[in-house]
């Protein structure tokens, strides 16, 4: 009997108060305004892995959401997604009270020199022992590049711009030190052997770097990669890079059509379609009867905020929705900010109406509500008719979201035997593909495996 696909799960979060279903922070339960503090992180860390969850995904963005009503005064009020702090500095504490959770950071890569961030992520490999994985992403606010002090590129110029920055990437982390480097012999007074340690020497189009990799070889040496843009570029980067994939899609046929496009572009580069593993975003309300989580699903509605939700898409689009009227026609065009959800409301049409209809749990998620027996049978759906790989939860109410999933639906996958029911060793990379700890030798790294190359 051939055996059934495990389900992958992150929990989806991000070190700010108001993430993706926005206005929860007002119920009386939630513990979000607490994301400054180490205890809550801690305390979500013990509890996900209690719930065998593959990761926590941690969400970043730089900027602010400034362009629903010009300003920040719906974004500064509902805390949509401001204030917001470092993703990563919480990962060490959340290590030290777990064995297995992985942590998937997001880190855009105009937010600092590829150099430092190497030495960044290596620290927090060697922290989390094999744990870390990489969210790349490449910006889409104006706010972000007028903070930093100069302009937005265009949309494929920052990918072409990421693709030369991980190149820099792998060759600090695959290619300076060699693994037998390290020697820590006390007798010989040799900690590091200079031989087996190479300068990087970079100069391309955007960066020129010269140096030695920092750090030595951390079990992964090159975090677990991950990445969400989902326009034709982002697919081919993706494509080229990416060993995980985050996805939106409101339902099962169009999360089919991004995974097919995404394997696609994997194979065009060379490497095996299942190298990639696809997440789609999803939020769920579980009872333990379908009346109590409809009737949980209606006070969390209570609370929500969909002009918060809708000032969050506006900068998602780039588009004011707050300059138009309810039913007024809104003319949806490829702009500078994320591509794919501009299209995706083009495509649909979407009035202001249609879209605080939408966002009436204040985000613009799939949201599955129902006992435990009929959540796991949507999510068994989207892994079989969606070809999905696995979901990333996001909160609505913290902890209780996760707290609510971990004892009501995981047991119910797990009969299925569609859940792990204990977690494989290793790192992170060897828990989700079964493989090694390191990129495989097909991923374009090896490339730069122990040469410190120089760029032609």
């Amino acid at each position: 009997m051939t055996a059934r696909k495990q389900i992958r799960l992150n929990a989806f979060n991000m070190n700010c108060v108001g993430h993706i279903n926005h206005g929860l922070w007002t119920h009386p339960r939630d513990r979000s305004s607490e994301y400054n503090t180490l205890r809550y992180w801690t305390d979500q860390a013990k509890l996900l892995e209690r719930g065998l969850f593959d990761g926590l995904f941690i969400a970043d963005i730089i900027g602010v959401y400034d362009v629903y009503g010009g300003g920040i005064d719906v974004t500064a009020r509902e805390a949509v997604q401001l204030p917001v702090n470092d993703p990563t500095l919480i990962v060490p504490a959340m290590a030290a009270v777990t064995e297995h959770l992985g942590f998937g950071v997001t880190v855009n890569v105009h937010a600092e020199a590829p150099y430092t961030f190497a030495r960044r992520l290596s620290t927090l490999d060697h922290l989390t022992e094999g744990r870390i994985g990489w969210n790349i992403v490449t910006g889409y606010l104006e706010s972000a590049h007028r903070g930093r002090g100069d302009a937005l590129p265009a949309h494929d110029r920052r990918y072409d711009y990421a693709d030369e920055y991980l190149e820099v990437l792998y060759k600090l982390w695959e290619g300076s030190w060699d693994d037998a480097a390290v020697r820590r012999d006390r007798a010989a007074r040799v900690f590091s052997d200079p031989a087996r340690i190479r300068p990087v020497s970079h100069r391309g189009e955007f960066l020129a770097v010269e140096g030695y990799h920092l750090c030595e070889p951390s079990i992964q040496r090159t975090p677990v990669l991950y990445q969400a843009g989902a326009s034709g570029r982002g697919r081919a980067f993706a494509g080229r890079h990416a060993e995980c994939v985050f996805i939106s899609a409101r339902d099962r046929a169009t999360a089919r059509e991004s995974v097919r496009a995404i394997r696609a572009e994997a194979a065009a580069a060379g490497r095996d379609p299942q190298d990639v593993k696809v997440f789609v975003g999803i939020a769920a309300i579980p009872g333990r009867t379908r009346a109590e989580a409809e009737d949980k699903r209606a006070e969390y509605m209570g609370y929500a905020s969909a002009e918060a939700g809708l000032a969050h898409f506006s900068a998602s689009t780039g588009i004011d929705f707050a300059r138009y009227g309810l039913d007024e026609p809104i003319p949806y065009a490829p702009g500078n900010a994320i591509q794919s959800a501009n299209a995706a409301a083009a495509k649909r049409g979407l009035t202001k109406r249609d879209l605080l209809a939408e966002l009436g749990l204040g985000g613009r998620y799939a949201v599955l509500t129902g006992d435990a027996a009929t959540i796991a049978d949507e999510l068994q759906a989207w892994v079989e008719e969606g070809e999905v790989d696995g979901f990333n939860l996001s909160r609505i109410v913290v902890p209780e979201s996760f707290s609510d999933f971990i004892d009501l639906v995981i047991p119910e996958l797990q009969d299925r035997g569609l859940y792990r029911t204990a977690y494989a060793p290793g790192s992170l990379r060897r828990k989700l593909f079964g493989a090694g700890d390191r990129l495989p030798e097909r991923h374009t790294a090896h490339t730069f495996r122990g040469t410190g190359a120089v760029r032609a």
